[in-house]
């Protein structure tokens, strides 16, 4: 039987370079033997709309074709009708900016999928779910907290077209303006709220962000835990040091890092916050985090 998938495509990720590679690359997957029903958006959110009217009336097989906001929007039409209605298969043609969730598994982008394709290849992925004051939000990155969504607001708005560069301008950028907050939380069991100033919190399913930025570099995202990266106020000299060590995760190390891992996070929020969750920036009032566990197949 041919397996059928409907690809879901963002022209305008990667500053218009989707719109420019994705007929080519879904020829590349046609020619590996798979159906392919392709749909393009015009404005944000669409492609939520899009993939829930489709499951709905029984498309199972996803193809991202875009990058991270691509991803992030396919998910959240997804769930939560798939955490009890059939679990969904995802795969990736990373031709967006930061197409950071399939760093995970291969530096080879693109070739890597058309070959999982190819032989039928899955992984049984995990999803986060944020529960706040609204609809619940799925994700399969990170969401974060303080600097780092400081970072993804300024990035988005100013530098977004610069690419992967456009996160290390974002980081400088954000330099000048630094600041410390107390985010309430509490991890699994814990009973006290730790209510410390934070320089950034981060909540991950996978290890990278903003492409090659290893946040969360003990993250697995077939585990069942979040990875929970926390650190401590520090200045801004000690930070732009630091800096570099993100990109191979040995930032992790530093005396004012801490990690655990987890299954859930709460949240004493008053009001909502800034909180960058897979590379999109939403003002949310946390309640709690949880992982559901192998709930997405991912071409890998």
């Amino acid at each position: 039987m041919i397996e059928r998938f409907l690809a879901v495509i963002n022209p305008a990720a990667g500053g218009g370079r989707c719109g420019e590679l994705a007929s080519a690359a879904l020829d590349r997957v046609r020619q590996v033997g798979l159906e392919v029903e392709a749909i393009e958006t015009s404005q944000p959110r669409e492609a939520v709309a899009i993939v829930r009217k489709a499951y709905a009336r029984g498309v199972r097989s996803f193809l991202s074709v875009g990058g991270d906001g691509t991803a992030f929007e396919i998910v959240n039409g997804l769930f939560p009708e798939a955490e009890t209605r059939g679990r969904p298969t995802l795969g990736f043609l990373p031709l967006g900016t930061g197409n950071s969730f399939l760093r995970d598994f291969t530096t080879r982008g693109f070739e890597h999928t058309i070959e999982a394709l190819r032989d039928r290849r899955r992984r049984r992925c995990d999803i986060i779910r944020l529960r706040h004051h609204g609809d619940d939000i799925y994700f399969l990155n990170l969401l974060s907290l303080g600097f780092a969504a400081d970072v993804g607001e300024v990035t988005n708005r100013r530098f977004k077209h610069r690419g992967e560069l456009g996160y290390v301008l974002g980081v400088l950028a954000r330099l000048f303006d630094l600041n410390h907050q107390s985010f309430p939380h509490r991890l699994g069991d814990d009973v006290n709220w730790d209510r410390r100033e934070s320089l950034f919190l981060s909540f991950s399913n996978s290890k990278f962000t903003g492409g090659k930025m290893m946040i969360a570099p003990d993250a697995n995202p077939c585990d069942g835990k979040i990875e929970y990266v926390r650190w401590g106020p520090v200045g801004r000299l000690r930070l732009l040091w630091t800096f570099p060590r993100l990109f191979s995760g040995t930032h992790i190390r530093h005396p004012r890092a801490s990690r655990k891992s987890i299954e859930r996070v709460e949240f004493d929020f008053e009001s909502p916050v800034n909180a960058m969750v897979d590379g999109e920036i939403l003002s949310v009032q946390c309640r709690s985090l949880e992982v559901l566990s192998g709930v997405l197949d991912v071409v890998v």
